[in-house]
């Protein structure tokens, strides 16, 4: 089975992308949430982010403090790098995990949507990778929208992303979703491809 990763910009509609892929009944792997999941589940990697950045990182009960934690690594690159060196790997032995479940239930291939993924080189143990583009302007509006930031806080976090024509430098397939060209008929077009 393959294992195809999907990425973009901050903003730029890869969940959006994404739910169609799954209403074509293909298992996608969503690298953040999953990642959310483990900073709590994940011994390892809750030690080692008490280690990096105190441990303020968890609240009393044992819940990852976001707040703390993005307020600290985005205003120290040295941090986020160091926070990125911990999550990343662990992400992906669980993606691998994940993988191979969905290849044993019969799935033709499967999806890894991650932000960060030629960031963090996981893209070099997939098969192929889908780069979903938006103009920046409309990237910052829809962030901006959906969590309520403001456009420096928008820039802040995708200045600590590659910038998209570096991701496209990597893409097999490219789906643009700038809100003119439709999605559904780009989606279908690289469905049939991988299957």
């Amino acid at each position: 089975m393959k294992r195809i990763g999907i990425t973009g910009g901050i903003g730029s509609g890869k969940s959006t992308v994404c739910r169609i892929f799954e209403a074509l009944g293909i298992p996608v792997y969503y690298a953040d949430t999953w990642a959310k999941w483990l900073t709590t589940h994940d011994e390892a990697l809750v030690q080692g982010i008490r280690t990096l950045l105190g441990a303020e990182a968890y609240l009393p009960d044992g819940t990852y403090n976001r707040v703390y934690v993005a307020k600290i690594v985005f205003q120290d690159p040295a941090k986020l790098q160091g926070l990125n060196a911990l999550v990343h790997p662990a992400v992906e032995r669980h993606s691998r995990i994940w993988h191979d479940e969905m290849a044993q239930k019969g799935a033709p291939y499967s999806l890894k949507e991650a932000a960060l993924m030629v960031e963090s080189g996981s893209h070099r143990y997939l098969d192929a990778l889908i780069v979903v583009t938006a103009p920046e302007a409309l990237r910052i509006q829809r962030v901006m929208q959906r969590d309520g930031l403001t456009e420096q806080e928008v820039r802040a976090r995708m200045s600590n992303q590659l910038s998209e024509s570096e991701k496209l430098r990597y893409a097999d397939h490219i789906i643009v979703n700038d809100g003119a060209q439709l999605l559904i008929p780009q989606v279908m077009r690289v469905h049939r491809l991988l299957v």
